[in-house]
């Protein structure tokens, strides 16, 4: 009688919809912060070389937006032209700004301290929730590679910052998840909500759609069809509120034109691998686009080699496809942490030896990304 207990005892701590699982969190937890540590001390180190406060290290670039939005909200219309001089906060999605308002009414904290707060929290679910999703599929121990290779990998450093990925991996963790348990409504709804945390992440429609189709061709499970039905709620909300607020419907992607993405669409990753050609290695930005293209290709191959789940999958060709056609995000670090089932399927997949060799690389490319973030300010996150 004992086996058949054993083995409940294993569904039971299998299924995070269900039973105790607080004790095998403390796993990914720990994974979490320590990457955190490791990240925050390489940004105190070339802070203090650079004479820059920690806080205004960590709060450069994208986070400056998503404070904007946070503190004073929307502009009701962006300035005539293109360029540096005409950016606006109306070309950044809405939730990490509500979640920051949200964790600043605790007393005593700023709007940066807030952010910075509210970054933490969400880094920490997102390490929980990929840790679940894979061990769902392959088991303790590949949970924990998939999680440390996701969180130590070279993207992973903007987790410290004020932006938007922790959001996105830790939803799209959570619809995935949904997904394999048959959670129409819940997997649309969680959906739903990652669409208004930035474009990328509107790509978790895909994996519904996926999920949905094969639901249907394999069970008529018409069911399934709540989780497409939902998922672009949000997004729609948020273009609809815009229309409100500035008269224009499709006035974020008026300011991302007119601000950002200026180029042609599928450009920036020709133009990067060019540039490098041409001039070498004199712009970080060129050669970690170029880098990552490699990088991605390899993932790609090893990730279908693995024969995923459809619906990770439809997520992964859904990123990378937007990285590739979009004017100026490209395929980068930060695409790739965004892309987490890449990375977490190569943790699972590697022998234990390449694994650590692997895990070493990666965490030293995050440092040199983080020092040049950081301190010498000669990359852009």
């Amino acid at each position: 009688m004992a086996a058949p207990e054993v083995a409940l005892a294993d569904h039971r701590w299998g299924d995070p919809f269900q039973g105790s699982w607080i004790r095998l969190s403390l796993r990914p937890i720990l994974l979490y912060f320590a990457s955190r540590l490791g990240f925050t001390l390489i940004a105190l180190a070339t802070a203090t070389v650079t004479r820059v406060p920690l806080f205004t290290a960590l709060t450069v670039w994208d986070s400056k937006w998503y404070l904007s939005i946070a503190q004073w909200g929307y502009p009701h219309r962006f300035p005539a032209g293109s360029g540096d001089a005409v950016q606006t906060n109306l070309g950044f999605f809405p939730l990490l700004p509500i979640v920051i308002r949200g964790v600043h009414v605790l007393p005593g904290l700023t709007y940066t301290d807030a952010g910075l707060l509210a970054d933490l929290g969400i880094g920490l679910g997102a390490a929980v929730a990929v840790w679940w999703l894979v061990k769902d599929l392959w088991g303790t121990s590949a949970a924990d590679r998939a999680t440390a290779l996701v969180f130590f990998s070279p993207g992973a450093l903007v987790l410290s910052f004020v932006y938007t990925e922790g959001l996105t991996v830790m939803l799209v963790a959570l619809v995935l998840l949904a997904l394999r348990h048959e959670r129409w409504v819940l997997a649309g709804a969680v959906a739903a909500v990652t669409t208004t945390a930035d474009p990328v992440a509107v790509v978790a429609v895909v994996p519904c759609l996926v999920a949905a189709f094969f639901a249907i061709r394999d069970r008529a499970d018409w069911r399934s069809l709540a989780a497409p039905m939902l998922a672009p709620l949000g997004v729609i909300g948020f273009f609809s509120y815009l229309w409100v607020h500035t008269g224009s419907f499709f006035e974020w992607f008026h300011a991302q034109r007119a601000g950002w993405q200026n180029g042609a669409i599928g450009g920036s990753v020709p133009r990067a691998v060019a540039s490098l050609y041409r001039h070498g290695f004199l712009n970080p930005n060129d050669w970690v686009k170029s880098f990552s293209v490699v990088l991605a290709i390899a993932l790609v191959v090893g990730f279908l080699a693995a024969r995923p789940p459809a619906p990770w999958t439809g997520y992964v060709v859904g990123v990378m496809v937007f990285g590739v056609l979009s004017p100026i995000v490209a395929v980068t670090p930060r695409l790739l942490l965004r892309c987490f089932p890449l990375v977490a399927v190569l943790g699972v997949k590697l022998p234990r030896l390449l694994f650590e060799v692997v895990l070493g690389l990666s965490a030293l490319a995050a440092a040199a990304l983080m020092v040049m973030a950081t301190g010498a300010i000669t990359w852009t996150p």
